[in-house]
């Protein structure tokens, strides 16, 4: 697809951006318990000016204590994956290459599965867990292609499987261990993803990071194009290619890290999204990462929205994002032809 123009960019953003408030105005009324949106502007006008009306302390407590962290939480997990996918494969100049393909999902689901386990009253440590290991996975999985910042698809894929795989075999060893009660219930629910009991403490873990990363990506957005013309150009440019490309690694994995460690392993998002992104905005990172943030906010609240309305039992969010992302690969993956 050819550049767009400024205009065009812009009239994107503007788009997304009134489309991204709609719905997180509907995700707001729609639910269990319907609310008016006469009865949610009552509550945020009772919020600002310090009021209270009693007739409204159901409404109160489901908009501000249940759906407002949770979408929110949604938005920032959305957006954080999607640049993540986008930044990556821009990277690498490779199509297939994501944040779960890349192991990082798998590793950090061992480390937040192995921080409940060991550390279950300790936020802190739970928190630099899945980390840690993210950012492993993704070292193992880079020494597994024998690769120095560049590689072929077909390796980093079969290196992010036969990593996933390692780490899912680790994850299954700290299932077995863990207490059957109390422990491997919580770590099965948080596995297959989920926005359930999302509290305002789950927005301070993970809004931080996120938004680091996010911005710290945005600002290398431009360099990334750079990199796409090869190392000797991006030197004569001033930039070190293995430097930056490793940033962009370090900053996408806390990302997807800290996504993981408040919603589970939500898969796929970091695939889809910035594919769709690319068909609306080109190959420019400069617009196609902020567009990606955007798009996948949008996408992630909208999922989280039929997740907990389609069924009386609320359905996994991770089981919803594999069903859409999987197909969505397979299509991918055959008209790259295995990216050969």
């Amino acid at each position: 697809m050819e550049k767009i123009s400024k205009k065009q960019y812009w009239l994107t953003i503007t788009v997304l951006s009134i489309l991204l408030i709609l719905i997180i105005i509907g995700s707001l009324i729609i639910g269990r318990y319907e609310m008016s949106l006469a009865e949610i502007w009552n509550v945020l006008i009772n919020r600002l000016n310090g009021t209270q009306d009693d007739t409204l302390k159901i409404v109160d407590h489901v908009l501000i204590k249940v759906r407002l962290p949770r979408i929110l939480l949604a938005g920032f997990v959305g957006a954080g994956l999607s640049i993540s996918g986008a930044a990556l494969q821009g990277t690498f100049q490779n199509p297939l290459v994501s944040p779960d393909l890349l192991g990082v999902c798998a590793g950090a689901g061992f480390g937040a599965a192995l921080g409940i386990l060991l550390f279950s009253d300790n936020r802190m440590l739970m928190s630099l867990f899945p980390f840690a290991f993210g950012l492993s996975s993704v070292l193992l999985v880079f020494f597994l292609a024998g690769t120095k910042g560049h590689a072929e698809t077909l390796s980093l894929v079969l290196s992010g499987i036969v990593i996933s795989s390692i780490f899912n075999a680790l994850t299954s060893l700290v299932k077995y261990a863990a207490d059957t009660g109390d422990k491997l219930p919580a770590i099965t629910f948080w596995l297959m993803g989920s926005f359930s009991n999302t509290t305002y403490t789950h927005l301070k873990i993970s809004s931080i990071p996120i938004l680091a990363g996010i911005i710290g990506l945005l600002a290398l957005r431009w360099k990334i194009n750079i990199l796409s013309l090869g190392d000797e150009d991006a030197y004569t440019m001033g930039i070190n290619p293995l430097y930056t490309r490793w940033l962009i690694i370090v900053l996408s994995t806390l990302v997807t890290a800290a996504c993981v460690t408040v919603s589970g392993i939500i898969g796929w998002i970091g695939l889809v999204i910035p594919h769709i992104c690319r068909r609306l905005v080109g190959v420019n990172h400069g617009t196609l990462l902020p567009v990606s943030c955007l798009m996948g906010a949008i996408f992630m609240i909208l999922v989280d929205s039929i997740a907990r309305n389609l069924t009386t039992a609320e359905i996994p969010i991770g089981i919803l994002t594999a069903l859409i992302g999987a197909p969505f690969f397979a299509i991918i993956y055959r008209r790259t032809k295995g990216g050969r």
